[in-house]
C-alpha cells in the first residue's frame, strides 16, 4: 500500500471511531473540541486534521501543483 493509502485507511479507522461513540454517547462540543485526558476522542481533532493535511500535501506532489 502506499503512503496515501495507509494514511486515508487511518482515517477512516477514526472516522468509524467518532461514528461509533457518537452513536452511543451522543456528542457535545466539550466531547469533540476539548476532551478530558483518557477521553476516546482525546486527540482525535489534531490526529486527523494532520493527516488530512499529509494526504493533501501528498496528492499536490503527485499532481505537481501546490496549495
Amino acid at each position: 500500500m502506499s503512503e496515501k493509502q495507509d494514511i486515508i485507511k487511518r482515517m477512516l479507522e477514526l472516522q468509524k471511531k467518532f461514528i461509533a461513540f457518537e452513536q452511543k454517547n451522543g456528542l457535545d462540543g466539550f466531547d469533540y473540541y476539548s476532551p478530558d485526558s483518557g477521553h476516546t476522542l482525546n486527540g482525535y481533532r489534531q490526529e486527523y486534521s494532520e493527516l488530512a493535511n499529509k494526504v493533501i500535501d501528498l496528492a499536490h506532489a503527485e499532481a505537481g501543483s501546490h496549495r
